[in-house]
C-alpha cells in the first residue's frame, strides 16, 4: 500500500490520526476543558496578514540563525511533548534524529517515554532537557545532573504546571498509568497494528526517566501513584534561581504568558523564555500565545531571549511570530502529527514543510534573509 500524498500539516495529522490509538492520540491532540484556547492558538494566526511585495531580488535566501546562542538552519525548534514514545515507538529517539539531521535543536520532556541516557546513546548531536519540578527536590537534583551527564546543551524548565488543568478526553480515554484496558481501548488498540507492533519491538514503554530512578517506584502502577501527588504548587522563583544556580549552563524558562511574568524571568538570569500557554493544556480561557507575545516583546525583548510555541502549524506562522518579535520558535504538535504518522520519517518531513513553507513566504513578503523579519511585513490594522 503505498503512502499518501502529503502535502501540509494538516496530512500528518489526519494519518497520525487513524495510525495511534484514540487515547495518546487525543493526549497529543487536545486542551483543558472546553478547549477554547487551544483553538485560539491556531485561529488567532489566521487574524494576521502579510504583505506581499513585488520586484525585489529574494534570490540567495538564507533561514539560517541562532537559538539561545546555538546555530540552527532555521529558527524552530522541537518542543517538549510527553509520551512522545506512544505516538510511535521509541518515538523520542526518533524525533531527536530527524532534528539533529535537519540542524534544530529537540527537546526531551521529564515525562517522556525513552529516557535522557536513551537519547543520548542513540543519538550524535547535544538535545535540550525539560525539566518538570517535582515535590521530591532530591530527584529533581538528580534529573539535573543526569542532563549534565548526557551533555544537554539547554535546560527548559516548565512553570506552567505546578497543578494539572483538567483534559476532559484523557479522563474519558482512560489514560492513566498504567492506561484502563477497556473494551473499546483494546479494539482501537487492535485495529492499528503498526502502532502496536512497533510497541511491541521495543522495551521502552513507560516513563523512563521516573521508573528506577525514584525509590519504590519500580512499575507502572507505583508510578502513578508517584506522579499524581509530585507536581509541586510551591514552585516560585526562588526555586528558578536555585535551579539556574545547579544547572549552571543556558536556561529556558517555559510556560511566560503575563508581562509581568516575562519580567521577573527576565530578572531571574535566565538566558531565554518561552511565551506558551502549554499548548492550551493548563488554564482554558487564556490568551493565545501569538496574542501574548507582542506585550511579552515590548516589556523585555532587549534583556532576554524570547521564544514562543503554541498554534504553529506552518512555515507562515512561524515568519507571523518571528516579525511579532520572536526570536525563534517550539513546535509540538505539528512534528507529532509527523511522528504519529510515520515515525522518524514523519518527523523529517514535518520539518521539510515548515522550511518550505517559511522559505517560499518569507520571499513573497520580499526578505532574503529570515533576521530580517520585523512588523514591516505584517498588514496593519485599518490600512
Amino acid at each position: 500500500m503505498t503512502e499518501p500524498i502529503i502535502t501540509c500539516i494538516e496530512d500528518l495529522r489526519l494519518l497520525a490520526k487513524q495510525r495511534v490509538p484514540r487515547m495518546f492520540y487525543d493526549y497529543a491532540d487536545s486542551g483543558a476543558w472546553t478547549e477554547s484556547t487551544y483553538r485560539a492558538n491556531e485561529t488567532d494566526f489566521q487574524r494576521i496578514h502579510l504583505r506581499q511585495r513585488v520586484g525585489i531580488d529574494f534570490s540567495n535566501r538564507s533561514l539560517a540563525s541562532s537559538m539561545v546562542g546555538q546555530p540552527v538552519s532555521m529558527p524552530v525548534a522541537l518542543a517538549p511533548v510527553g509520551l512522545a514514545g506512544m505516538q510511535h515507538a521509541d518515538g523520542e529517539i526518533l524525533a531527536a534524529r530527524a532534528a539533529a539531521a535537519a540542524g534544530l535543536p529537540f527537546t526531551l520532556s521529564t515525562m517522556s517515554i525513552c529516557s535522557i541516557e536513551d537519547v543520548a546513546e542513540n543519538t550524535d548531536k547535544p538535545f535540550w532537557f525539560q525539566l518538570y519540578v517535582m515535590k521530591d527536590r532530591e530527584f529533581n537534583d538528580r534529573l539535573i545532573g543526569r542532563a549534565k551527564a548526557a551533555g544537554c546543551s539547554a535546560l527548559v524548565l516548565t512553570l506552567d504546571l505546578q497543578i494539572l488543568g483538567q483534559r476532559h478526553k484523557d479522563l474519558k480515554n482512560g489514560l492513566t498509568a498504567p492506561p484502563k484496558m477497556t473494551l473499546a481501548n483494546l479494539i482501537d488498540i487492535a485495529s492499528k497494528p503498526r502502532w502496536w507492533m512497533g510497541i511491541l519491538g521495543t522495551r521502552r514503554r513507560t516513563f523512563r526517566n521516573i521508573v528506577g530512578h525514584v525509590q519504590g517506584v519500580k512499575d507502572t502502577r507505583a508510578l502513578g501513584a508517584w506522579t499524581a501527588e509530585q507536581f509541586d504548587p510551591t514552585l516560585n522563583w526562588d526555586d528558578v534561581k536555585r535551579i539556574r544556580d545547579r544547572w549552571g549552563g543556558k536556561l529556558i524558562l517555559k510556560g511566560i504568558l503575563d508581562p509581568e511574568d516575562a519580567e521577573l524571568a527576565a530578572r531571574s538570569g535566565a538566558d531565554a523564555l518561552i511565551v506558551s500557554n502549554h499548548g492550551g493544556r493548563q488554564l482554558d480561557g487564556a490568551l493565545s500565545s501569538i496574542a501574548a507575545l507582542p506585550p511579552i516583546v515590548k516589556a523585555v525583548g532587549s534583556r532576554i531571549e524570547v521564544l514562543m510555541d503554541g498554534g504553529i502549524r506552518s512555515g507562515q506562522d512561524v515568519l507571523k511570530a518571528l516579525a511579532l518579535g520572536a526570536k525563534g520558535v517550539c513546535i509540538g504538535r505539528s512534528y507529532i502529527y509527523g511522528l504519529g504518522a510515520m515515525g522518524e520519517a514523519g518527523v523529517t518531513q514535518a520539518l521539510e514543510i515548515i522550511r518550505k513553507e517559511l522559505d517560499i513566504t518569507m520571499a513573497l513578503c520580499g526578505l532574503r534573509d529570515i533576521k530580517q523579519a520585523s512588523p514591516d511585513i505584517l498588514v496593519k490594522p485599518n490600512t
